[in-house]
């Protein structure tokens, strides 16, 4: 049996037998064991498009994954049936111009879980490139491993900004990446960190994790060197870009819907500088390392738990819920 939760159609998901895989050269095949919710498996479900993404027939969601490994195929190094991973979801062809250069981010034929076409995690048995499975302690946990992913996007929120060591750094947004790029930032030496955001719920969150908080419709005081921007909401990316100091630099995360205007002539003056940030590069192993080291909490950002039959309400239970950070789903448990 390979069960997997299956989104036949915008809002709808069905529970369906895969065949099982079985690992071919330089591949392995995963038991999948925990996979994060992402608001976008939550727009595909909803709308079925994220940008020039669009969902044409069905398809397997889920990408923030961990699992055991079951089964190497021919040529795999470094791993071994039992061992024990977390899952990179993106898969680059190693011989364009870009994954050439280093930027195997920017793959213009990655293969990315649930992204459209190519199916995502939310299976109990998945068959993967090798080279995406990176081995975790014994003492971290399925659950712990799957939020490497979107920790992985604050790490990379941090070097593309680029943060340095001193830094007075603003995060706008408190869901589960604005908290992880807030952690990572303070790990990687931020003098200081500040987070804002509209619901009281995850300042509070925010704040028993040791951060300065602020409601984010009300006017906020100090300027900052770094502004990580996670929230995505109109108005948000200029705002806080007005608080940034001379030689201030920001790194925008969120994607909001709408077209983004910035005050140009202002932000000149202070030699303002915008990075955007497209996924991650290189950032598992210090991603594990941050979360088994306790240098990054991520157990206080899972509220929600739930078997792979019940996929379709954990895709829905962070709009429904208001006390909802993150919702794991366990595909073993159907």
């Amino acid at each position: 049996m390979n069960t997997a939760a299956v989104m036949t159609a915008l809002g709808q998901i069905t529970l369906q037998d895969r065949p099982m895989p079985q690992a071919g050269p330089g591949r392995a095949v995963v038991k999948v064991h925990a996979v994060g919710v992402c608001g976008s498996d939550t727009t595909y479900y909803r709308h079925g498009r994220i940008g020039d993404w669009v969902v044409d027939g069905e398809i397997v969601l889920g990408h923030e994954a961990a699992g055991e490994v079951v089964e190497v195929g021919a040529g795999v190094t470094g791993l071994a049936v039992g061992t024990r991973v977390a899952i990179e979801p993106g898969t680059p062809c190693r011989g364009c111009a870009q994954c050439m250069a280093g930027r195997y981010h920017l793959c213009p034929e990655l293969e990315f879980l649930a992204t459209p076409p190519f199916d995502g995690a939310l299976v109990q048995y998945l068959e993967l490139d090798a080279r995406t499975l990176f081995p975790i302690p014994d003492t971290m946990t399925y659950e712990q491993a799957a939020m490497v992913e979107p920790l992985s996007v604050g790490i990379w929120a941090c070097r593309r900004a680029p943060l340095r060591p001193g830094d007075d750094v603003l995060v706008t947004g408190a869901g589960p990446v604005g908290v992880l790029a807030a952690q990572a930032a303070r790990a990687l030496g931020a003098r200081s960190v500040t987070i804002s955001d509209v619901s009281d719920f995850r300042l509070q969150l925010a704040e028993g994790l040791g951060f300065t908080v602020e409601r984010a419709d009300q006017p906020g005081r100090g300027r900052f060197d770094v502004l990580l921007e996670c929230a995505g909401a109109p108005g948000v990316l200029a705002a806080g870009m007005d608080r940034l100091r001379e030689a201030g630099r920001a790194a925008m995360v969120g994607l909001p819907k709408q077209s983004v205007e910035l005050p140009l002539s202002v932000l000149n003056r202070r030699e303002v500088s915008l990075a955007l940030v497209n996924r991650y590069q290189d950032t598992w192993p210090l991603g594990i390392a941050l979360i088994a080291s306790g240098r990054v909490v991520v157990d206080d950002l899972q509220t929600h738990s739930f078997p792979l039959a019940d996929t379709a309400t954990a895709l829905e239970t962070g709009s429904r819920d208001p006390r909802s950070m993150k919702s794991i789903i366990y595909p073993q448990q159907v």
